[in-house]
């Protein structure tokens, strides 16, 4: 007997290290940006949740990779969501001017895998998953958009889990507020 298909998700970890202090004026630009490109990401079509501070708007305040490290972890729907979202939105504005907040990265900074839909993944999680990147290169485990894998390549390394049983500790809700037609979102 095969094992039942499961719906996935995409999930998306990448981080990026500040040249200068969050609250220094050279980062005022980023910081003032944030906010209408995360409204944008949560109205997204395929947008399913992203991370957020207890209490906050965005994750900047989540230093887990390093003090001077910030991290953006997201779901989608699939992966042309998230590329349109990406490279086809307001979004891509910010990621062409990254340079002028950013240190330039010599080694995977983005990774992305499948995870079960109703799955929010921990940050424990996705920084394993670009370590894993980082250390043996692009699997269904963990790729780039440049070396992706399917949802069903990825299968197999999908856990069995009921969505309600799945809500990491660390995960903090979006602000974007559950809707009827994507009960997955959180």
């Amino acid at each position: 007997m095969t094992k039942p298909a499961q719906a996935a998700h995409l999930a998306q970890l990448n981080v990026a290290t500040l040249l200068h202090p969050i609250d220094d004026p050279r980062i005022a630009p980023f910081m003032q940006a944030l906010d209408p490109v995360n409204a944008a990401a949560d109205e997204a079509p395929g947008f399913v949740w992203r991370l957020v501070g207890e209490g906050e708007s965005d994750a900047t305040g989540l230093r887990p990779a390093g003090e001077d490290v910030i991290v953006n972890l997201s779901v989608w729907e699939s992966q042309e969501s998230l590329w349109d979202f990406a490279y086809r939105s307001g979004h891509l504005e910010v990621m062409r001017r990254r340079r002028e907040w950013f240190e330039r990265h010599v080694e995977a900074h983005m990774v992305l895998w499948w995870v079960p839909a109703g799955h929010l993944p921990t940050v424990g999680e996705a920084l394993d998953r670009l370590t894993e990147l980082r250390e043996h290169g692009p699997s269904p485990r963990a790729f780039t958009f440049a070396s992706s894998y399917t949802a069903t390549d990825a299968a197999q390394h999908l856990p069995l889990v009921q969505p309600e049983a799945v809500v990491p500790a660390q995960a903090v809700r979006s602000p974007r507020p559950e809707s009827a037609d994507k009960s997955a979102v959180v």
